[in-house]
């Protein structure tokens, strides 16, 4: 692999002015919830999801799910189809997303090193508020944005420049962590330096991208890393 070493020993080079959290596949481990439900509503028309489908499910907006299975069934009623994801969805998280492995630790350690962070999703507010009120009612987030708070959603930039200027920062000063293609799309449309913990599906390395296989590979360290790497425009993969 290229570039220089990343891990939780890693020499700080530049504090983050903030850390910008994807939810679902990078704190809670919510994807396999969404597959089920996008399944479920696939099947209530006709359609069982494969890997084929893969592409517009993990890590997309319930609005583009919807417009897929719409494409692919013939359905006729887009909203009630969005609906019945966010319902399906909803139910499976409020009975409970766990957290990922080594998110409850970093959250933390940023907490205690005041580095401020908020949570940027592109599921819609209600299941955002059931996570951040069950999973991780004891998280301190700046804020939370939802698909609900922007024109647009991921894959595109708004919701993390949003929150960059929610925090009155430049998106290149904030790192976002990121699990899905989507996620990632975004963040970099945005300017942002992104920390990639892929679940379902993979993201390969880039300019200014940081891979590792988990949350706890992670450290206040590795941002700073990350933060420093993007601003002398390295690309760097750890595995």
């Amino acid at each position: 692999m290229s570039g220089f070493p990343l891990g939780p020993s890693a020499v700080p080079s530049a504090v983050p002015s903030a850390v910008l959290f994807d939810m679902d596949g990078t704190l809670v481990d919510t994807e396999v919830l969404w597959w089920e439900a996008a399944d479920e509503v696939a099947a209530g028309l006709g359609h069982r999801l494969t890997d084929a489908d893969a592409p517009e499910v993990v890590g997309r907006a319930v609005a583009d799910t919807a417009a897929h299975l719409i494409r692919i069934t013939g359905a006729a009623d887009p909203g009630r189809v969005a609906a019945d994801l966010t319902e399906s969805f909803f139910l499976r998280v409020a009975a409970g997303a766990p957290p990922r492995p080594g998110a409850r630790r970093l959250l933390a350690e940023l907490e205690r090193a005041r580095v401020p962070f908020a949570l940027v999703s592109a599921s819609p507010r209600t299941v955002v508020d059931s996570v951040v009120g069950g999973s991780l009612a004891d998280v301190p987030f700046a804020f939370t944005l939802s698909a609900d708070d922007t024109v647009r959603t991921k894959p595109h930039p708004d919701p993390y420049r949003a929150a960059a200027e929610r925090f009155g920062a430049a998106p290149g000063a904030c790192v976002a962590v990121e699990d899905s293609p989507d996620g990632t799309a975004s963040a970099e449309a945005a300017g942002c330096p992104v920390l990639v913990v892929p679940s379902l599906l993979p993201v390969g390395p880039g300019a200014g991208r940081y891979v590792v296989k988990s949350l706890e590979d992670v450290d206040l360290g590795v941002l700073r890393e990350c933060a420093g790497g993007v601003a002398r425009g390295r690309d760097s993969r750890h595995v």
